[in-house]
């Protein structure tokens, strides 16, 4: 294979959970060395959400978690005090020949412990730090705690989600945590890395997962700053609005109609033989021409509508249960689920990567590492000598391999 095209980039990875932890993962797959910076307590949460791999009595090194080994493929681990001075010490001695930290903590709490942006910047001036908050590093909710949910409410994607006159609907992947958090954090970090190559120096990249979420609606906000209209649930045309765009409910389950273009809504009415329907493409749901496509759609099952979209190519696919899609002739073309060797565990499956690339494909086949796997090693490579690393375990401020932490994900 050749070599990989982030196999000269090091990330610090700071986070923990979901955005921070998707970010790095999705730089990891493509060849970055990333190496996880844990504390000696609980280290990131994630290792201790069920559902587990294995017994009870397996899962003490915090490599049995399923969620955990799905965004952690690839990384190393280390873990630090950085309440401890030489926790902190070690800390910036690494920052000192990494090229990104990713920081996941609310605004100001490293620089409380003294290894904020400013002093890792002192430490090494090409340093690429990408903080990723619910809020960002400024403004009025900066020390708020959110979730997906918190954030999608408060920009409006929640409120125009589902159907209209019912309530709002959830999607069912974290569309503020991923799309407006972890997707635009490895964006970031790869336009400063580029920067970097002219000005010779690094920067902060702050991203805020409501305001990654809130550019997910620029189509909306463009039309609501056009004609002031303010868009409502159910109502708009990309979202429930339009007959010919709409999820109806076959003889078995669920399909999609996506015939946007008036080619396809056209073939789709006259594959049906109901031409008086094409010039109903643009009506809403609730109308009599909705009522007559629902029934039109009532009368084949998925399989049939399949086959049918196969002949008359009008954007009508089946709504998959999670099992379907994951065994689906595309997603196993596609390579989207692969397995790997999980030591300890043996073989497990997991998503394979988006992102493919001709000539430098990634590698999603590493295992994801033990709670603090690597401390030894980490610390070694910084510089530390066998009995200074000794006496970093001895203090505390450094731990590797335990099972002492005794966490749960709900502590």
């Amino acid at each position: 294979m050749s070599e990989l095209p982030l196999s000269d980039i090091k990330v610090l990875d700071l986070t923990r959970l979901l955005p921070g932890g998707f970010c790095s993962l999705l730089l990891a797959d493509l060849g970055a060395e990333v190496l996880k910076v844990e504390d000696t307590g609980m280290g990131d949460y994630i290792r201790w959400a069920p559902p587990y791999y294995g017994s009870e009595e397996q899962q003490e090194l915090g490599t049995r978690s399923a969620l955990y080994l799905s965004l952690n493929r690839g990384k190393r681990s280390v873990r630090l005090d950085l309440k401890s001075e030489k926790g902190r010490e070690a800390l910036l001695r690494l920052v000192e020949s990494y090229d990104v930290v990713l920081d996941g903590f609310r605004p100001g709490v490293l620089d409380r412990l003294g290894v904020g942006y400013e002093r890792m910047r002192e430490a090494n001036p090409a340093i690429v730090f990408c903080a990723i908050t619910g809020y960002g590093q400024d403004g009025p909710y900066t020390q708020r705690a959110g979730h997906d949910m918190n954030y999608l409410g408060l920009v409006g994607v929640l409120g125009l989600t589902g159907a209209k006159d019912g309530p709002p609907v959830q999607s069912g992947g974290q569309i503020a945590d991923l799309g407006g958090g972890a997707l635009m954090a490895a964006f970031g970090v790869m336009a400063a890395l580029h920067e970097r190559r002219r000005s010779g120096e690094g920067q902060m990249v702050d991203i805020s997962m409501a305001d990654g979420a809130l550019s997910w609606l620029a189509m909306v906000v463009g039309r609501y700053f056009c004609d002031g209209e303010v868009p409502r649930r159910g109502e708009q045309q990309l979202a429930g609005g339009l007959v010919c765009y709409f999820p109806y409910e076959a003889k078995d389950g669920w399909i999609t109609c996506g015939a946007l273009e008036p080619k396809f809504w056209a073939a789709f009415c006259n594959g049906v033989e109901r031409p008086d329907l094409v010039e109903k493409q643009f009506e809403t749901p609730g109308s009599d021409a909705w009522r007559e496509v629902a029934e039109v759609f009532r009368s084949r099952t998925r399989e049939e509508w399949l086959a049918f979209n196969d002949q008359h190519d009008c954007c009508i696919e089946p709504v998959l249960d999670i099992d379907e899609a994951l065994d689906s002739e595309l997603v196993r073309a596609r390579e989207m689920v692969i397995e790997m060797e999980q030591p300890e565990l043996g073989t497990v499956r997991q998503l394979g990567v988006p992102v493919k690339m001709s000539r430098t494909p990634g590698d999603p086949t590493r295992p994801a590492p033990a709670f603090g796997e690597h401390t030894d090693e980490v610390l070694r490579e910084a510089g530390y000598t066998a009995e200074e690393i000794v006496a970093m375990r001895e203090s505390g401020a450094a731990a590797g391999p335990s099972a002492d932490s005794q966490a749960t994900f709900r502590a």
